[in-house]
C-alpha cells in the first residue's frame, strides 16, 4: 500500500484530489533565529512560498469543497498565532498573494494579556488580519493534550475556544488542529470523541502524520499535515511536497 501511494505521488496521479497541508509554527529572520523544529527562518519561508506560488494553488479549508476539481491544492497552516507570524509570515503571504490558516489557542492569548511577555498576537491583531490571505481556525482553548482530558472536558474546552473568538468578533472556520497532534486512540474513546466533534459542527480535524491528503477526506477527523522544520533545505521541502514522508 505504501509503495502504491509513493508511485501515485511520483506520477502525479489524481492531482485534483490531492491536498498538501503544511504545518508551521514560528517564523524568525536568520539573524535572530535558533535551531528548533517549531521555527522556520523568514529567508527559508520566502523560498518555500516562491516555490508554492509557482507550482501550487493555495486554498482555505472553508473553500476546499468548492475547489474540488482544482489541481495541486495546498493549505498552508500556522499553529498558535505567534506575534512573529504577524511580523514576518503575513507580509510574505501578502507579497506572494498566498492564503494561510492560523489555528488559535484562546486561553494562551488571554493569559498573555495578563503578563509582561509578548509572544502571541493579541485578539485585536487577529481581528485585523486581512481576510483575503488569512483564515482563523480552532486550536483548543487551553492547549491541553486531548488524550489527558475527559470527553466532557474536551467538549467544554472546544466550546470555550469558539466562545472566546466570537466574543472578540473574530470570524473562524470550524476546523480543529489538535494540540500536539493528539486525540483519543482507543476504539471506543475515539468513536465518542469524533461523535462529539460532529455534534459541535467541526468540519475537519488535523493531526500531523506527514502524509499527502486527498479530498474528499478519507477521515475528516484524522487529516494529515506535513511538518516543515528549521533544518529543511529547499530540496527537502520540495521532496516533502512530492512525497509527504521522506522515510517509510
Amino acid at each position: 500500500m505504501i509503495v502504491f501511494h509513493f508511485l501515485k505521488n511520483i506520477a502525479g496521479i489524481q492531482r485534483h484530489k490531492s491536498v498538501r497541508i503544511l504545518m508551521y509554527h514560528q517564523v524568525l529572520p536568520q539573524s535572530i533565529s535558533f535551531k528548533n523544529d517549531l521555527v522556520v527562518t523568514a529567508e527559508n519561508l520566502e523560498e518555500q512560498f516562491k516555490y508554492i506560488k509557482e507550482h501550487f494553488n493555495p486554498v482555505f479549508f472553508k473553500d476546499v469543497q468548492e475547489n474540488t476539481f482544482l489541481k495541486n491544492k495546498i493549505i498552508i497552516t500556522f499553529d498558535d498565532g505567534y506575534y512573529n507570524n504577524l511580523q514576518y509570515a503575513i507580509p510574505l503571504l501578502e507579497k506572494y498573494r498566498l492564503k494561510a490558516t492560523i489555528f488559535i489557542p484562546t486561553k494562551l492569548i488571554e493569559d498573555q494579556d495578563n503578563s509582561s511577555e509578548r509572544y502571541l498576537m493579541k485578539f485585536e491583531e487577529l481581528q485585523a488580519l486581512p481576510s483575503e490571505y488569512i483564515e482563523i481556525a480552532l486550536h483548543s482553548h487551553s492547549h491541553t493534550n486531548y488524550t489527558q482530558l475527559t470527553l466532557e472536558e474536551a467538549e467544554n474546552d472546544l466550546l470555550k475556544n469558539m466562545e472566546v473568538l466570537k466574543k472578540h468578533h473574530i470570524p473562524f472556520t470550524k476546523v480543529l488542529a489538535y494540540p500536539y497532534g493528539k486525540f483519543p486512540k482507543g476504539k471506543t474513546e475515539k468513536k465518542l470523541f469524533f461523535s462529539m466533534l460532529e455534534k459541535l459542527g467541526i468540519m475537519a480535524a488535523l493531526r500531523i502524520g506527514n502524509n499527502i491528503e486527498t479530498f474528499p477526506w478519507k477521515n475528516k477527523f484524522e487529516i494529515n499535515r506535513i511538518n516543515i522544520k528549521y533544518s529543511d533545505s529547499l530540496k527537502i521541502f520540495k521532496w516533502k511536497l512530492r512525497l509527504g514522508k521522506l522515510k517509510f
